[in-house]
C-alpha cells in the first residue's frame, strides 16, 4: 500500500491522512480537541477503583494553522494545542497553563468497527461504549442489573461493570484496518459512543499516539504483536496435556493418582497453596509469604523430582505482595523494598480482604532483583518449580510514595509490566526461558514481551453474561488483537460468594471449552469445599480425563499455532473477521472462533443449551470434529449434547487427518 500521510489545510480546518486514510478532521462544527485542567478523586477498596473528575476550564480551540508536519490550535487567539506527526506517532502538547486533560477524536466513517482495549470481557467491539484504561479488580457479577453485583457493590465496590478489567490496554483497532495506540501509562478512556469519531480521553498534558495501518486484520495484528514484543513458543510440557489445580497439601499428591489412573494426560500439577493458606470470610486464601510451607508440603524438592520424572512439572503461586505477618516481610522491610506512605517512611500496607499487605516497590532495580532472586529463583525455581501463577499487579494505591519519584497514578498501570519483568528476569537468570512457564491475569501495554501466557481471571462459576464463563472466550479474542498470543481459563470457574456455587453442567462444559485452548488448567476455587471438584464423583473425573485427552491430542496443531506466533504474531484463538475480513456480519462474533485457521469452536455456554447458532465462515466444506458430519459454509443450528460440543474443521486442512482423531477419544 503506497502511504500518504500528513497534514492538509482545508476550508475552517484541517485533515491528517495516514496510509491514505482520513484520520483526523478538524471543522468548527465538528472540532479535534478539547482541554481542561483536571480534579481527580480516587477510592481504592481491594483492588477495586471508583475514579470520578472534575475538570475545570475546559475550552474546544477552534482556529488552527497547519505548517509543515504540525498543526497549531489556538482559543481566543491563544495558543492552545500543538499536533505534530512524525513517521508514524502524532504527538498532542497543550499549550494552556495548568491544563493536564486531553480529549481527542479519531475520525470515523459510517459503520466502521473498532475492537482492542486489552483483554476485555464483556464486548469484543468496542462500538457504542466507552472503556476506561484503568487495571483494577474486574469485579463479581459485573452487571449492575444483577443482585449479586448489587450486594458485591455494597461489600467494598466489588460488583465492576462491562469495562473493568485486569489488563487494560490503549491500543484500539478499526474495520479500516488501522490501529491507534496511546503511547503512556496514565488514566484514559478510549470512548466509541459517537459513530463519527473514536475519542481518547488522557489524563496528561502531552499524549503520543502511534499509527499502524495494513490491508487486513492479519498484517494489522502481526505489527501490533511486533511492537509490544511476542512471547516464547510454549514448550512441549505445557501443550500435551492438562494442568491439575488442587490445594490440599501433601494430599495433593494422592489425588493426583486418582486423576491418572482415570486415564488423565497430565502434564502439571498446580499447588497454588505450597507456601500456606489462610482462611477468611471470602473463601480459602493463601498465606503470602512466598516460602514453601514445610508442614503443608513436606519433602517437596523429592516430591517435585519425583513428577518430573514421570513427565509431570509442578507449578505453584507468586504475587508481588507480602503479608506483614510473614517472615519475607522483615527481610524486604530491612532492604527497603517496599512502597511508603506519602508523609512518612512507614510502609504502605494494603488491606486484601482480612490480612494487610506491604507492596514491593518495582521502581528500585534492588527490588527487583531481590524477588527474582530470593523467592522466584532460590524458593521456587532452584526446588524444580516449573511455573506459577503470577497473580495480582492491580493494586498499586494512587498515594504511595515511589522510590524514583514517580506518579503513582502513572505508576498504577506499569505495574504489572514491571511485575511481568520481575518474573521473566528470574525465569531467564535460570535459563528457563520457554521451558518454565509464568501466567499472569494482569496486565498494560508491554506485557506482551515477558509474560508467556495470560488467564482470563476470576470467573464466577456460572453462565452469566458478564462474569461467567463466556467471558474467557471474549478475553482471549480481545487480547489476542493487540499481541497475547496465548490464554487460558480457570477450567471450572473460580469465583464462588453468596451461595453461588459449580453445578455438573458448568464443569462439564468448561472441559469442552478448556480442551480447545493452548493450556487447560483446573482450579478449585476459593471455596473449594463448598464446590465440586472434578474428583468428586467418578464421572467428572471422567469428563476431565476425556478432554485432557483431546488438549493432548491436539498437542502437534498447537505446536504449528505457537509456530505461526513466533513468526507471524497471531493468536491462537482468533475472532473469525482475522480470516475473513470480508465479512462484516462476523465483526461482532464473539461467542465462538477459530482456534488457528482450520478449526472453529463454539462452546455451549448457556445454562441448560443442548443445541446452538455457529457460524461456519468462507466458502469451504467444515467437518463437525465429533459426528463427522459434514456442513456447508454458513449459520447452522446445531445439537449439541453435553459431550459434544460444535467444533468443526476445515474439510482442506492439513491436519484433517489430525482432527479425525478426536471422534475415537
Amino acid at each position: 500500500m503506497e502511504l500518504e500521510a500528513g497534514f492538509s489545510a482545508v476550508e475552517g480546518g484541517f485533515d491528517l491522512h495516514f496510509a491514505g486514510r482520513l484520520v483526523l478532521r478538524h471543522q468548527p462544527d465538528a472540532p479535534v480537541l478539547d482541554s481542561a485542567s483536571g480534579n481527580p478523586t480516587v477510592i481504592m477498596r481491594r483492588g477495586n477503583f471508583k475514579i470520578d473528575d472534575a475538570p475545570e476550564g475546559q475550552i474546544t480551540p477552534l482556529d488552527c494553522a497547519v505548517e509543515d508536519g504540525s498543526v497549531t490550535l489556538s482559543h481566543d487567539g491563544t495558543p492552545a494545542a500543538r499536533l505534530q506527526l512524525s513517521d508514524n506517532r502524532l504527538t498532542v502538547t497543550l499549550l494552556t497553563p495548568g491544563h493536564d486533560r486531553i480529549r481527542l477524536r479519531w475520525h470515523g466513517e459510517p459503520g466502521e468497527v473498532v475492537w482492542g482495549g486489552g483483554e476485555q470481557m464483556s464486548y469484543l467491539a468496542l462500538s457504542g461504549r466507552s472503556f476506561p484504561m484503568w487495571t483494577s479488580e474486574p469485579g463479581v457479577g459485573r452487571d449492575k442489573s444483577t443482585e449479586l453485583t448489587r450486594k458485591m457493590d455494597l461489600d467494598g465496590m466489588a460488583g465492576g461493570d462491562y469495562y473493568h478489567t485486569n489488563y487494560p490496554q490503549p491500543t484500539v483497532l478499526t474495520s479500516r484496518w488501522l490501529a491507534l495506540h496511546l503511547d503512556a501509562a496514565c488514566y484514559s478512556v478510549i470512548d466509541c459512543t459517537d459513530p463519527a469519531h473514536h475519542a481518547f480521553e488522557v489524563w496528561s498534558s502531552t499524549a503520543s499516539f502511534e499509527l499502524y495501518a495494513a490491508d487486513g486484520p492479519l498484517d494489522l495484528v502481526g505489527q501490533l504483536s511486533a511492537r509490544f514484543g511476542r512471547q516464547p513458543p510454549l514448550p512441549d510440557w505445557a501443550i500435551g496435556g492438562a494442568i491439575v489445580g488442587l490445594k490440599d497439601g501433601t494430599r495433593s499428591f494422592e489425588r493426583l493418582e486418582g486423576f491418572i489412573k482415570a486415564g488423565t494426560a497430565v502434564s502439571g500439577l498446580w499447588c497454588e497453596d505450597w507456601a500456606g493458606i489462610r482462611e477468611t470470610s471470602f473463601g480459602r486464601r493463601l498465606f503470602w509469604d512466598w516460602r514453601r510451607d514445610n508442614q503443608r508440603y513436606a519433602d517437596l524438592p523429592q516430591r517435585i523430582a519425583a513428577l518430573q520424572a514421570r513427565g509431570i512439572r509442578f507449578l505453584a503461586y507468586a504475587n508481588p505482595y507480602l503479608c506483614n505477618d510473614g517472615i519475607l516481610y522483615e527481610e524486604a522491610l530491612e532492604g527497603g523494598h517496599f512502597c511508603l506512605k506519602p508523609d512518612s517512611d512507614e510502609v504502605y500496607l494494603v488491606d486484601f480482604g482480612e490480612f494487610d499487605c506491604g507492596v514491593l516497590d518495582f521502581t528500585r532495580p534492588e527490588t527487583r532483583n531481590w524477588f527474582a532472586e530470593k523467592v522466584l529463583g532460590r524458593e521456587m525455581l532452584d526446588i524444580g518449580i516449573a511455573g506459577w501463577m503470577a497473580d495480582f499487579g492491580e493494586y498499586l494505591p494512587t498515594d504511595v510514595r515511589l522510590a524514583d519519584g514517580s506518579d503513582p497514578m502513572e505508576a498504577h498501570n506499569r505495574w504489572p509490566v514491571l511485575w511481568a519483568e520481575v518474573n521473566a528476569q528470574a525465569v531467564a537468570s535460570r535459563g528457563k526461558t520457554g521451558d518454565a512457564v509464568f501466567f499472569m491475569r494482569a496486565g498494560f501495554s508491554g506485557v506482551q514481551g515477558h509474560c508467556p501466557l495470560l488467564w482470563a481471571g476470576d470467573q464466577s462459576v456460572d453462565f452469566t453474561r458478564h462474569d461467567g464463563i463466556g467471558t474467557v472466550i471474549t478475553a482471549a479474542l480481545s487480547a489476542g488483537l493487540v499481541g497475547n498470543a496465548y490464554s487460558h481459563s480457570d477450567c471450572g470457574g473460580y469465583t464462588s460468594i453468596l451461595g453461588n456455587v459449580r453445578t455438573v453442567e458448568l464443569m462439564e462444559r468448561w472441559c469442552e471449552l478448556s480442551a480447545f485452548a493452548p493450556v487447560m488448567r483446573s482450579h478449585e476455587g476459593n471455596r473449594p469445599d463448598d464446590n465440586l471438584q472434578y474428583d468428586s464423583t467418578p464421572e467428572l473425573l471422567a469428563c476431565f480425563a476425556r478432554w485432557s485427552r483431546v488438549h493432548a491430542h491436539l498437542a502437534p496443531y498447537v505446536r504449528h499455532l505457537c509456530d505461526e506466533a513466533v513468526e507471524l504474531g497471531l493468536p491462537a484463538q482468533r475472532p473469525l473477521f482475522l480470516h475473513y475480513a470480508d465479512d462484516a456480519s462476523l465483526y461482532a462474533v464473539q461467542d465462538q472462533y477459530l482456534y488457528g485457521a482450520d478449526l472453529v469452536v463454539a462452546p455451549v455456554i448457556e445454562d441448560g443449551a443442548r443445541e446452538r447458532q455457529v457460524i461456519l465462515p468462507g466458502a469451504g466444506e467444515w467437518v463437525h470434529a465429533f459426528t463427522g458430519e459434514t456442513f456447508a459454509a454458513g449459520t447452522h443450528m446445531v445439537a449439541a449434547p453435553i459431550g459434544c460440543p460444535p467444533v468443526f474443521y476445515s474439510a482442506e486442512s492439513s491436519y484433517a487427518e489430525l482432527f479425525r482423531g478426536l471422534r475415537r477419544l
